[in-house]
């Protein structure tokens, strides 16, 4: 079908000027669409959805495009649906500690707001000012407080979802103690959209801490099996961190000014508890290592730093990848990382969580060497029992490398509700394992 006829057809739906039928120019990461339409309702939504459907137009989603070199083989699908104008906050339950919210929203928005009731959501994505609440779900995006607060697969207590034909289904609901049926939450968080559009989403709060700090612990190089032992100790111990992350020399000296491997442990509580801690972790730190301590302030200045998108990207060639392993392995996918970038000279900004085991590792430098990185490290991940997945590549790469690896023995059943769901497999084709 021609652009000028989806237009014809989807001005019935939007006003016109909701309509881009130049589509998406940035063609680079692919994900796109021949054209692009904004809506600001859930029923412009499933209508858009409903007639795509019905007459076989593939259909990309995006929110504020922060993952668009995650996932799909596709330049351009036929319509590309962006939920940048359709957000905001639906209801508040403060007493409850809950929030409903559109999945157009921000995330750093959503966590501003909440934060003037001394609440938030206890998910840490990357990028939080720029990702969409309905991108982070979509691709269960977390960070280092993974290790205490979970993901979303822990927050999102309720959805409602589009599916590919328009109907719009609920999941889960809007109190925390909701036990009745399947939790088919979880079903659609992390599906990379495949399955439908996401289109509110209820979390479930927690306070503000009162009071949080951030430790560094460095090590001398060559000292990982060290690092190793101590995090055991960590994990054993009766401390309660948030986060227990390991950072590579390079990553460790942009953030940190220190560039040795370093353990990065973040607390939060009451200011009494995080002292308490911070001095029993001064007493269990191993000899030849050195222990920092940051403020309050300083620890925010930290977080954000960490969470905030690095601002060269146009100098290098850029890509990333996560890494899943046993969390103790965590220290030999970093020990990689060092031995690669001296080998391989390229720039390798690595993390891992030694509570929960996942690993993101920015690549810069030569496109060659980069892609040379990316194949060790999943040659890696993989003789440790992990897995590895290209989190941000160009298309045209993207085509030549599997971004999600080997299908897994469970792909006939990730087939299977797809097909069930959307049987003519127009909605984020290739997005997901396997170029479901």
């Amino acid at each position: 079908m021609s652009t000028a006829s989806i237009v014809s057809r989807l001005k019935a739906v939007v006003p016109e000027y909701r309509i881009d039928d130049g589509g998406d120019y940035d063609f680079r990461f692919g994900n796109g669409g021949k054209v692009s339409v904004y809506p600001k309702t859930e029923q412009e939504i499933a209508d858009i959805l409903a007639y795509a459907n019905e007459s076989g137009q593939t259909v990309s989603v995006m929110g504020s495009g922060t993952k668009k070199g995650f996932g799909g083989l596709m330049e351009s699908a036929d319509i590309l649906i962006s939920l940048r104008d359709y957000k905001g906050i639906v209801e508040h339950v403060q007493g409850d500690m809950t929030v409903t919210v559109k999945a157009g929203t921000l995330f750093g928005d959503l966590q501003h707001f909440l934060a003037g009731f001394q609440q938030k959501v206890a998910i840490d994505p990357f990028t939080p000012e720029a990702a969409t609440v309905g991108g982070v779900i979509a691709a269960n995006d977390s960070g280092p407080k993974r290790f205490r607060h979970g993901s979303a697969r822990d927050s999102v207590i309720g959805m409602r979802i589009v599916y590919p034909d328009g109907t719009i289904i609920h999941t889960g609901g809007k109190v925390v103690k909701n036990v009745a049926g399947y939790d088919m939450n979880k079903l659609f968080i992390g599906s990379m959209g495949t399955l439908g559009v996401i289109s509110e989403a209820t979390f479930k709060l927690r306070p503000l801490p009162k009071y949080e700090s951030v430790a560094f612990v460095t090590f001398p190089a060559n000292h990982m099996e060290e690092i190793r032992r101590f995090a055991i100790q960590l994990l054993d111990a009766i401390l309660e961190p948030v986060a227990i992350e390991l950072l590579n020399p390079t990553l460790a000296a942009n953030l940190t000014g220190h560039g040795c491997t370093t353990m990065v442990v973040g607390f939060e509580d009451v200011e009494s508890s995080v002292l308490y801690q911070e001095n029993m972790l001064s007493t269990m730190k191993p000899s030849g290592s050195e222990l920092f301590i940051l403020s309050e302030e300083e620890t925010k200045q930290f977080w954000h730093a960490f969470y905030s998108k690095r601002n060269d990207d146009n100098e290098f060639f850029k890509a990333g990848i996560k890494i899943g392993v046993v969390n103790s392995d965590v220290v030999s996918i970093i020990d990689e990382t060092i031995k690669l970038e001296n080998s391989e000279y390229i720039e390798m900004e690595a993390h891992g969580g030694l509570g929960h085991g996942l690993c993101r590792i920015n690549l810069y430098g030569e496109e060659a060497k980069v892609i040379d990185a990316i194949k060790q490290m999943r040659n890696k991940a993989e003789q440790l029992g992990g897995y590895a997945v290209i989190t941000h590549l160009p298309l045209t790469l993207r085509k030549e490398l599997s971004v999600w690896g080997e299908k897994p023995p469970y792909f006939f059943l990730l087939e299977g509700i797809k097909k069930e769901i959307d049987p003519k497999g127009i909605l984020n084709p290739y997005r997901f394992v396997g170029g479901i």
